[in-house]
């Protein structure tokens, strides 16, 4: 069965099949329910500014048949193929060895799975993030941070380099699993010193459980004035001092204009993992002036303000 969604993207479940002319360019994503849906609705949203109407948008049902899919973004014979979230990032797997592909929106990914194309992760690039914490905490000499090799080495080894640039100590610990991790956290948060060091929670799901972890180093945190920041948006609600986000029309665009140079030159696009840049900024008020930031100052930096009222 074959219908067309909002925004005219295709989609797919069972055994559809797709006859229309070739596009110069395609996007798949996995058709979910909301705030899934809004998040790829922006971005489509963004890929159409740059590309209009060269565009062929896939929303694929959780009953499609993945080689069906397959079969027919063949047909279309994209220059480029986008995915987008976990399911895209299958669908342009097995074509890469067919087409010029490259993925995006995705959370965490390990630099295997991005051997044969680029992958543009939501993790936020860690040169943003120690640049907003200098302006908030301009003492700040060492940030921690605690990760899995497995998932985050390339995301560390970035952060040494802007750490530099900014004049700070990266101590990151490797955890190869959730206990070893809190250990860590509770280790370092015993002997930090709130005014030298501040912690930063990649998105990293062995490291930074959103219960035992993040309860463990926002209480910490407050009671030892030390700053922690997050790359989740929502443990800022919870208290973490800041965290950055994606703005997903932008990161359309952006995704566009790769893929466009992809296009136009297939070598141009280096395989590998790569941070986000394209992000909107949140900042938590009352964590900010229990660690004596000038909030009013601070806050007309930021996206978004918690708590709102």
């Amino acid at each position: 069965m074959l219908r067309q969604a909002v925004g005219g993207a295709v989609v797919l479940a069972g055994g559809a099949a797709v006859a229309a002319e070739a596009r110069s360019l395609a996007v798949v994503y996995p058709e979910l329910g909301e705030p899934f849906r809004q998040v790829f609705a922006a971005i489509l949203e963004g890929i159409e500014d740059r590309v209009g109407n060269a565009l062929s948008s896939f929303a694929v049902a959780s009953s499609a048949n993945p080689a069906q899919v397959v079969d027919d973004i063949r047909r279309r014979d994209p220059q480029v193929l986008i995915g987008l979230g976990r399911g895209g990032m299958r669908i342009a797997s097995a074509l890469a060895g067919e087409m010029a592909v490259m993925v995006g929106c995705v959370v965490s990914v390990q630099e295997t799975e991005a051997r044969s194309f680029p992958v543009h992760t939501l993790a936020p690039d860690p040169a943003l993030m120690l640049a907003r914490l200098k302006k908030l905490r301009p003492g700040a000499r060492r940030v921690h941070v605690v990760y899995d090799p497995r998932v985050n080495a390339w995301l560390v080894r970035l952060a040494r380099d802007a750490a530099r640039a900014e004049g700070l100590e990266l101590l990151a610990q490797e955890a190869a699993d959730p206990a070893e991790a809190l250990r860590a956290y509770t280790q370092l948060m015993a002997a930090a010193d709130p005014a030298r060091d501040a912690l930063w929670l990649p998105q990293d799901p062995t490291t930074v459980d959103d219960n035992a972890v993040l309860s463990l180093v926002l209480k910490e945190g407050w009671n030892r004035n030390v700053a922690v920041f997050s790359s989740h948006l929502a443990h800022v609600k919870r208290g973490a001092l800041f965290s950055l986000y994606p703005d997903n029309r932008e990161l359309g665009r952006s995704l566009a204009a790769s893929a466009l140079r992809l296009a136009a030159t297939p070598k141009s696009a280096a395989p590998g993992v790569l941070p986000l840049r394209q992000a909107l900024a949140a900042l938590n008020i009352r964590t900010a002036a229990h660690l004596g930031i000038d909030v009013a100052a601070a806050q007309s930096n930021f996206d978004l303000v918690y708590p709102s009222n």
